[in-house]
């Protein structure tokens, strides 16, 4: 079944090959396709292009729908092309003609660009709570090891004392930045499309504005057009958004993976978070995190998949738009999970307290060292030579004791400031 069908069939190879994956995905898709066909059958009862009973009798139909997608036993056979051929069957099957007259002022279009609307601002949302999540774990973490010292790095060379505490609170801070992109996705997915039709609106005196409040939705996309060309943006703004926060985790995950190695040994993790080798019994690898690491690279390039796929299309609807389904759900997913396995592992995660014992990290605490002369009155340059002189000749003697107190300095975190601006973004 089709919605579009007229009586003849299409070729099973052209069939195959324009459905696609479609039924895959629209599963995941379903459960909003049903949202919004409620709300549309009740605007359609309220301007009286459908009777108060077929309105009613259309609701509670989706009702059961809906509970059936909740309880997984919706299915689109390959009989149906879409969600929307089979919802639109199943309304049939039951009402009969009412069933029939659900489509009625709108189009499969901005029935899918509702349905991945609705899609995206839950998937978002949880997101936000996933990095609200990882972020106060991040925040405990730094208070509970703010005091511990590790090595700072610049060009993979020892640079200068950092501390556990900047370390974790850093990814915290950053997943900030992130949220802002997070939450600038979120208000462009919260614009109701519903009622633009295939792209230029409908001759029924339809309620956009009942539908909208009906759904959720914070604002109308209100021309018709442009709610149209926002197939392909929205999710390209999500993308962005998601990539952001991949960025972050994919850096952390490859701090992690260097050290866990032997080399730094910085860090550890229980037995039940590594994985082994199939002949060397003494590794424990970090499997988990070169997984979140790939993964969230991958997710870091579907900005740029979106954009070679909608990049060249004159507005109004085209069929490449389908394909921006494919692409956007499964980094959704991805995200999610690596957000969540990241907030599980790093629960576990032990620090060693005494790195900078070794006095290969001596020359870490050159800069401090050389700070003292500084504060004696030598002039920063002098005094730049002279401790390069010391470490050139074997005479350093590193100043261990460093007190570092401006606002995000290793002495003074600002932890309680770095929450606060995490409130204002979730607030905002």
């Amino acid at each position: 079944m089709k919605l579009w069908d007229k009586g003849f069939s299409t070729d099973k190879k052209i069939d195959h090959f324009t459905v696609g994956n479609d039924r895959e995905l629209d599963l995941v898709l379903a459960k909003y396709d049903v949202i919004a066909s409620t709300a549309h059958a009740k605007m359609l009862g309220k301007v009286g292009l459908l009777s108060e009973e077929e309105s009613e009798n259309l609701v509670k139909a989706l009702g059961t729908i809906g509970k059936d997608i909740e309880k997984g036993k919706f299915t689109i056979e390959d009989d149906f092309e879409d969600m929307h051929s089979k919802i639109e069957f199943l309304l049939t099957e039951k009402l009969g003609d009412t069933g029939k007259k659900i489509h009625s002022a709108r189009s499969r279009n901005d029935q899918v660009l509702v349905a991945m609307q609705l899609y995206l601002k839950d998937e978002l949302s949880e997101i936000k709570n996933q990095i609200k999540t990882l972020f106060n774990l991040l925040m405990d973490l730094a208070d509970k090891h703010k005091n511990v010292l590790l090595p700072g790095y610049t060009h993979l060379q020892i640079a200068m004392p950092s501390s556990f505490g900047l370390w974790f609170s850093a990814y915290a801070e950053s997943l900030v930045d992130d949220l802002y992109f997070v939450q600038a996705a979120h208000k462009v997915a919260d614009q109701n499309p519903l009622g633009s039709a295939a792209g230029y609106g409908s001759s029924f005196p339809i309620d956009r504005s009942f539908t909208t409040a009906e759904m959720g939705f914070d604002t109308l996309k209100y021309n018709v057009v442009a709610a149209q060309m926002g197939r392909g943006k929205v999710e390209k703004a999500a993308a962005f958004g998601i990539s952001s926060v991949a960025a972050t985790l994919s850096k952390m995950a490859m701090d992690i993976c260097l050290y866990m190695s032997q080399n730094f040994d910085f860090i550890s993790f229980p037995n039940e978070l590594t994985t082994g080798s199939s002949i060397m019994p003494h590794k424990k690898n970090p499997d988990v995190f070169e997984l979140i690491r790939a993964k969230c690279n991958k997710i870091q390039a579907v900005p740029n998949q979106l954009t070679l796929i909608v990049n060249n299309l004159p507005s109004g609807y085209h069929r490449d738009l389908q394909l921006v389904k494919e692409v956007i759900v499964p980094a959704l997913q991805d995200m999610q999970a690596c957000l969540e396995l990241m907030t599980f592992s790093l629960k576990e995660i032990k620090v060693n307290p005494s790195i900078l014992e070794d006095p290969k990290y001596d020359y870490l605490f050159s800069v401090d060292t050389l700070n003292e002369l500084v504060k004696s009155g030598m002039p920063f340059r002098d005094a730049y030579k002279t401790m390069g002189k010391a470490i050139e000749n074997g005479n350093f003697k590193p100043k261990r004791d460093i007190e570092h107190s401006h606002e995000g300095s290793l002495g003074n975190l600002c932890l309680e400031e770095i929450k606060q601006k995490m409130e204002k973004a979730l607030d905002s």
